[in-house]
């Protein structure tokens, strides 16, 4: 395991702060926080600057709501002197920390993301499907609420094995420290909050032990995890039931994590039935897009083009979403639907 020392004086230098700063503000420029800090720039970076170098920093408060995406999920956005300070954590640790994390391993990373973790599962079912002759099965799991269960001592503990530095420590354990959830208890603090970059790299490091367990100890080969989604794939499906149960204790006992009861399943993989993960529907020789997946971009274009029509939202905007939205459905058999979604927007922006 590698130990890295002396990267608080990186971290905190004014050339990482304002360097963050650069990163953090790209499509937020008209958010009025951003502004008002914008305003006072080189005052705000410098006072940020000052704290950190005499410790004297102190994380502020979130501001809390809920998104539809699918799923309703509870945001919780820190004030923009503590979001350019998470950029600047994340420049730093992230190249880290990066060689330490699995091939298989999607979430948030550069060179990876969903469409290749959705490519490295269907070249997975190719193979152990012989081209698609044979029943192969897959074990689909999902952690139940992942981010509320972090559990701070032990993402501490992740990171102190590897952070030999007093002063980047203080400084983790205060933004870790800064939010806890609704599942911490008189014996454990939990919780990440899903709106902090930092985050993203504190998901991956704590869930990099469990991949590690995966593919070193228990010598899974046919693996892959975007956060808390993963999925197994082999000709056996006896062996999976058994996987089930040794990767439920080792995260009930290791990462203080369950898996949600009602998100575990083994399936066969043929001709016939597909595999749903990360928004596609994998079968053999082509991809659709999720039921769900497609009627969430439906509603979120209605919704956007009327505020289009109202003025409180621009046409490059409009544009950007749609690009965005024909951008997921470019990696799926989707012809038609994409077709239909063009029309869609015509006729909803020129109601």
């Amino acid at each position: 395991m590698k130990i890295y020392i002396n990267i608080f004086e990186k971290i905190i230098s004014l050339e990482n702060l304002f360097l963050a700063w650069e990163e953090f503000k790209r499509g937020k420029q008209k958010k009025l926080d951003v502004q008002k800090f914008e305003f006072d720039l080189e005052q705000n970076i410098f006072q940020l600057h000052h704290d950190l170098i005499n410790r004297t920093y102190k994380h502020g408060k979130y501001t809390s709501f809920y998104i539809c995406d699918p799923k309703l999920r509870h945001i919780h956005k820190a004030e923009v002197r503590d979001r350019v300070l998470h950029h600047a954590i994340f420049q730093i640790l992230s190249p880290l920390f990066e060689p330490t994390f699995i091939t298989e391993s999607f979430s948030c990373r550069i060179n990876k993301g969903t469409h290749k973790g959705v490519e490295h599962v269907k070249k997975i079912l190719r193979k152990i499907s012989k081209n698609y002759t044979k029943t192969c099965f897959v074990l689909k799991c999902d952690i139940k609420k992942f981010f509320d269960s972090v559990d701070h001592r032990i993402l501490l503990n992740i990171l102190d094995k590897s952070i030999k530095d007093e002063d980047t420590m203080w400084l983790l354990k205060e933004i870790v420290g800064s939010f806890i959830s609704e599942r911490t208890t008189l014996f454990n603090c939990c919780g990440i909050p899903i709106g902090n970059l930092t985050s993203q790299l504190f998901a991956n490091v704590y869930m990099n032990k469990f991949d590690q367990f995966i593919k070193h100890d228990l010598k899974v080969k046919h693996y892959a995890r975007y956060t808390d989604d993963f999925i197994v794939i082999s000709d056996d499906r006896e062996y999976l039931q058994k996987l089930l149960g040794t990767i439920n204790v080792f995260l009930i006992q290791h990462l203080n994590l369950e898996l949600h009861p009602e998100k575990v399943s083994i399936r066969k993989f043929n001709k016939n039935k597909g595999v749903d993960f990360l928004g596609y529907i994998i079968l053999p020789h082509y991809k659709l897009v999720r039921i769900k997946t497609r009627k969430r971009m439906f509603k979120k274009m209605k919704e956007q083009a009327r505020q289009y029509r109202d003025g409180s939202v621009s046409k490059e905007t409009m544009d950007q979403s749609m690009q965005s939205y024909l951008g997921v459905l470019s990696h799926a058999n989707t012809y038609r639907l994409g077709e239909k979604f063009r029309n869609q927007y015509w006729y909803w922006i020129s109601e």
